[in-house]
């Protein structure tokens, strides 16, 4: 990033308290009071219907999502719950230029894209949750997903300059309840969660809740079968009037079978099955447990100022076998294998310090957050791969239990180190009763060692960074708010090139300008923006060696809209739409200028409707539809392979026969759409589902 982004943005940012002209209004301002009525709803708590009011993912702070100036997506988990999806990537759909990439064989969310740049980043509240290989997020603790659009390292330090994904995880509430989920669907998938939430004394001073699921799961795809027992107890404990102690846990013990997808012979489905599996079924499963433990600890010094020092620890072990795909070969209906053995582990403890508070200065009113995060993250990484003549199958007619290879092995075999400490700095500032502003700065020094014992070789690398954050909001009306801000982003580069160096680490500054809007009576809410995000210092992998290069600068541009909320009593909705010019601009002879980057579609848009039964025999009950459109994306980075465009319909209706019984059915892929749903190349393509039902019962006990 240039001295001159970084003193743009802090100039629009000083600007902004220098200019008298904001000045001139001196009369008290109040920010947001937090009412104490039933009507409000808390940044971590349930969501009624699909329209999320207030948000603290944008901020770490609790603020009205009106009052934000920038743009954030939040998928409350009702609409999982309505799409009977157990799937992250399902709701984030309707974020927004939200595109999926490679996701590990479903063993982890590991890399999709926000606004044209991937990225493998995830968060759990405000802690990151996706260093290593962790197992994909469970819905049966998920409260809500939130989706920050543009870069956001100023508040959460390094990261991908397209966006920022944050799961709310569930809490321990006021009221007891027990729900229990169970649901039976195509090729043999079965599902049960169990939500417990208990208080633990009568004045509900301490709050527990335990959430559990079990899965057992047969696919669509040939000899492929996921297993997962996920438990997740919390546990709140308000001290004393001022003193609030929050404890968090979960536990995961994943198996799945690792599929890399289908091969496109000559770019096209060309008469392979989507169906078909080119692994081998007696390489056993892929094991990732997880575990993890995080606690909060709020003090309200006084009526204006809290204290909040929190910590989070999680480690994880992946292992097992597979058999993986490599090109087509010149005969066109056999592809050679490679077998590989993994074995990683992983370590992460992180540590935020936070002070927030409320004060007048000048006239205006400020909402002021100081916060500190220092990290300490260890990896071990072997992947093994075992030589042995092709080892090849047949993409038509596949023939299994060959044996296995038996000759001479290689691969990587490293330990990583990362440690890092930050200091950030945010303020909201009222203005006048239809300004704000927001300015955020956050200092991060960043220390990375890798030992490559394959190599007998040593990288360590060093980085100071400075990231930045300006944006304005201005209230037209009471329904109608325009804004825009700047922000830069930093992240250092992982892994090793080809010669065994560090590379130097990723740089993006994003612009965005944009229009929100209440309609309905404050019933329906909708984001329309602009923005453009340049980054420089990107990495794209080499199918041919399987390292990394540093392939230059690329550049994004364009709109998203989205749209949640009550159209009326009857009718909730939630939808998004987006156009992504996104493109390589400074390229190699692999991956060159003007490429189109791997897996973004210029026009993606997603719309879900459900009515609900007011009245007689059917109230509570409902009937919905919801479309996903995919435009034409780049299905190998520098590659002329493309994925065709393709579109969905799926139909839910749930019956409540009684204030605690409801039966649900959902009918997907109504159409039996045959569509490709995400690539690495031409011979790792994952097929979307066909068509494919789910009947779920839900019992409130």
């Amino acid at each position: 990033m240039s001295s001159r982004t970084m003193v743009s943005v802090a100039g629009l940012a000083f600007g902004l308290l220098a200019d008298p002209v904001f000045a001139e209004d001196s009369s008290p301002l109040e920010l947001d009071a937090i009412s104490v009525t039933s009507d409000y709803e808390s940044p971590t708590g349930p969501v009624k219907g699909y329209r999320a009011t207030r948000s603290s993912s944008a901020t770490k702070t609790d603020t009205a999502l009106r009052d934000i100036p920038q743009s954030i997506s939040v998928i409350p988990a009702s609409v999982l719950k309505d799409l009977g999806s157990n799937s992250v990537e399902r709701a984030l759909d309707f974020a927004g230029g939200v595109s999926k990439q490679n996701n590990f064989s479903g063993l982890t969310l590991y890399e999709y894209s926000v606004r044209g740049f991937t990225t493998s980043e995830f968060y759990k509240d405000g802690f990151s949750a996706n260093r290593g290989y962790p197992s994909t997020p469970d819905v049966a603790n998920i409260e809500r997903i939130e989706v920050l659009k543009g870069p956001a390292a100023s508040l959460y330090g390094r990261g991908d300059p397209g966006g920022t994904v944050n799961i709310v995880t569930k809490k321990p509430q006021p009221e007891a309840f027990t729900t229990l989920q169970t649901s039976a669907g195509s090729q043999d998938r079965y599902r049960t969660a169990l939500d417990i939430n208990t208080p633990l004394d009568d004045d509900g001073h301490v709050l527990s809740r335990v959430n559990l699921a079990v899965e057992d799961n047969h696919s669509f795809r040939d000899h492929v079968e996921s297993r997962r027992v996920f438990v997740a107890p919390s546990f709140s404990w308000q001290l004393n009037p001022d003193t609030h102690l929050l404890v968090e846990s979960e536990f995961v013990r994943h198996s799945s079978t690792f599929d890399r997808g289908i091969v496109a012979p000559n770019n096209t489905w060309s008469g392979v099955s989507r169906s078909t599996f080119l692994g081998e079924p007696n390489d056993g499963d892929i094991d990732n447990h997880n575990n993890s433990l995080q606690a909060a600890l709020e003090h309200q010094l006084n009526d204006a100022w809290k204290l909040r020092l929190a910590s989070h620890y999680k480690e994880g072990k992946l292992w097992g076998v597979a058999s993986e795909a490599r090109p087509l070969n010149a005969n066109g209906h056999t592809v050679n294998r490679r077998y590989r053995e993994r074995d990683n582990d992983w370590h992460d403890s992180i540590t935020q310090l936070e002070l927030r508070g409320l004060f007048d200065l000048g006239g205006w009113q400020h909402e002021l957050l100081i916060g500190s995060e220092y990290e300490n993250y260890r990896k071990n990484e072997r992947v093994t791969t075992i030589a042995g003549g092709g080892y090849a199958i047949d993409i038509y007619q596949p023939v299994y239990g060959q044996p296995k290879p038996n000759g001479a092995r290689s691969g990587t075999d490293f330990f990583e180190h990362v440690e890092s400490q930050a200091l950030n700095v945010q303020d909201q500032i009222v203005f006048t009763d239809k300004l704000r502003g927001m300015l955020g700065a956050r200092i991060e020094h960043f220390q990375q060692s890798i030992d490559d014992h394959t190599r007998s070789a040593t990288s360590r690398q060093k980085h100071d960074a400075l990231t930045q954050r300006a944006g304005l909001l201005y209230q037209l009306t009471p329904e109608v708010g325009v804004f825009a801000n700047a922000s830069t982003s930093f992240k250092p580069n992982n892994g090793l090139d080809a010669t065994g160096k560090s590379f130097d680490p990723e740089e993006g500054v994003g612009y965005e300008v944009g229009i929100k809007t209440e309609l309905f009576d404050n019933r329906l809410s909708s984001t329309l923006a602009a923005f453009r995000i340049d980054k420089e210092n990107v990495l794209a992998l080499d199918p041919g060696t399987d390292t990394s290069r540093a392939m230059g600068k690329a550049r994004s541009q364009g709109f998203d809209l989205q749209v949640a909320g009550q159209v009326s009593d009857a009718v909730r909705v939630i939808g998004a739409f987006a156009y992504i010019d996104a493109e390589v601009t400074k390229g190699d002879k692999v991956i060159p200028t003007g490429s189109r980057i791997l897996g973004v579609a210029r026009r993606s848009g997603s719309l879900l409707g459900v009515y609900e039964f007011q009245k007689g025999r059917l109230r509570g009950s409902d009937l919905g539809a919801a479309f996903t459109y995919v435009g034409d994306r780049s299905g190998e980075a520098g590659a002329d392979f493309e994925l065709p465009a393709y579109q969905t319909v799926d139909l839910l209706a749930h019956y409540k026969a009684s204030d605690n019984v409801t039966v649900g059915l959902n009918l997907n892929n109504l159409f039996d759409e045959k569509y490709f749903e995400r690539s690495y190349s031409n011979y790792w393509v994952n097929p979307g589902e066909p068509r494919n039902f789910t009947v779920s019962l839900t019992l409130n006990l």
